[in-house]
This record gives C-alpha cells, structure tokens and sequence, in this order.
C-alpha cells in the first residue's frame, strides 16, 4: 500500500513538474518560433503554432546589418568586463570575510546587503557625476565598472559562506607543503569553491548582457550601444516587424541558455567535491 502511494505520489511530482517546464520554457519556444516566420504568417489572421512556411529572413536581417553586429559586440564586452572586475574584486573580498576575523565585519555585511536594495535609477545621477570628472563617460569599461559596483557585493555576500564552510584542515595541509597564502588561495580556496565562483560568474555575466540602464546612461555614443538598447529600430510608423524581434530576442537570449547549459552542473555541484571533509 505505501509503494502504491509513493508511485502515485512520485507520478503526481512528475506531472506537475512537466507542467511547470512547459509553462516557463512556452515563452520560448513562441519566441523562437516566431522569428522563423515569414512576415504573412507572422502577421497573418489566423494563429499558427508552428512555422507552416520555414524562413531564415528575420535572422539574415539581423545577421547582415552592422549595427546589430556592433552591438553585439558590445553586449559582450560589457558582459566580460562585468565578470572580470566581480571576480578580480569580489572573490578575494568574500575570502578575506570568510576565512579572517575582520573588525567592522557585521557592518560590512549589512552595508552589502543594503546596497543590493537600492535601484539603478538612484544611483546613475551619482555615479554619471563621477565617470564625467574623471573623464570614463563614452569608454567601453564605464558600464561594467557600474554594474559591477552592485555585482560585488552580492559576490561577497553569496561566497563569504563558501569559504567559511571549508574544512580548515585544506589551510593545514597547504601550509605543511609549504604554500604561501596567495598560492593557498589559488591552488587550494578557489578550486575548493568553484561551485560558487561559477555562480557568480554565471551570475555576473548576465547582468553586463542584460544591461540597458547603465549602458544608455555613459555611453553617449550609438557605436557603444548594446544589443538591449537597439531592438526598438523594428518598430516604426508602418508598423513592427515582429519576426525580426523575435529573431533579435532569440540571439539576445542564446548566449544565456547555453551558459547555463553548459555550467548547470557545477552551479548544482558539491562545495567541496573530492576535497578532504571534517
């Protein structure tokens, strides 16, 4: 009787669970298969489900057009740049709060937290006057050092347990094979917690690509826009292309479906796999 149920009770997880996938990962396929429409169908009276007429017209008008190539280009340098400064400043940070008895620690932290509350439009007056006295407006870094400015902390908050949570016996042994602590922190802390550096990675790299606030702010040029600030140019007096929206919105999210694709399993991974545990 108890294996009936728990098999009904493991079918009833299961359907409930499809249903879920299918509700947040619908938007998506209308998305995708939107963009390999042609413009009768997209814009057609009667509701298509699937592309009856398969084109890759939207794609190869965005893929041709060199505005859309600089912008991707700099959707990807604000990405990389966000992730880089997050990490070189953040990770070091998180393991200085983690490992050390720091003074002020508990105000550090709810300084972090704090700051993680306050919105973007609050901060770009401030932060505009800054980049303009030191002369970073219109730089291709400007944007990621400002979206990196709210990323650190979170980075901070987000691995300070990590580190902590590291048995102290990988601090011994690196000392008794004589590591220094910049080698013990390289060789032994960071891949201890790469579960959660990925993260932040994983993490970092979304907020340079999705930016649009920061970006439309300090880059005062139109070459240095991103992709998110350019999908508006299918909208016009005659009307709106969606097919090519959507074809712009399918390669805006592609980078983010493969990242976390690719880096699921180590985000979902031990904190310590393989590492000697107390």
């Amino acid at each position: 009787m108890d294996t009936l149920m728990s098999r009904k009770k493991r079918i009833l997880c299961s359907v409930i669970a499809v249903l879920i996938a299918f509700l947040f990962l619908f938007p998506i396929y209308w998305l995708v298969q939107l963009s390999f429409k042609p413009d009768m169908e997209a814009f057609g009276r009667v509701l298509t489900y699937y592309p009856h007429t398969f084109t890759f017209a939207p794609w190869m008008e965005n893929l041709d057009d060199p505005v859309f190539m600089t912008s991707l280009r700099n959707s990807f340098i604000n990405a990389f740049l966000t992730m880089s400064i997050t990490l070189v400043l953040g990770v070091p940070a998180a393991y200085g709060m983690g490992r050390y008895k720091v003074r002020g620690s508990r105000l550090f932290l709810l300084t972090f937290l704090i700051s993680q509350m306050l919105p973007a439009s609050l901060t770009l007056t401030p932060l505009y006057l800054i980049f303009n006295g030191v002369g970073l407006l219109g730089k291709h870094v400007t944007s990621p050092i400002a979206i990196a400015a709210s990323a650190i902390p979170f980075a901070i908050v987000t691995l300070r347990p990590f580190f902590r949570s590291v048995p102290v016996t990988l601090d011994e042994a690196a000392r008794l094979d004589g590591c220094g602590p910049l080698r013990a922190f390289f060789s032994v802390m960071v891949p201890a917690v790469k579960t959660g550096i990925i993260t932040i990675v994983v993490i970092s790299f979304l907020n340079g690509w999705n930016d649009l606030v920061y970006s439309m702010t300090f880059n005062v040029g139109a070459d240095m826009r991103p992709l998110t600030a350019n999908i508006y140019k299918f909208q016009s007096a005659y009307g709106t292309k969606w097919n090519c929206i959507m074809a712009y919105g399918t390669i805006l999210v592609l980078p983010v479906v493969i990242l976390f694709i690719f880096m699921q399993k180590y985000i979902v991974g031990g904190l310590t796999a393989g590492a000697v545990k107390e």
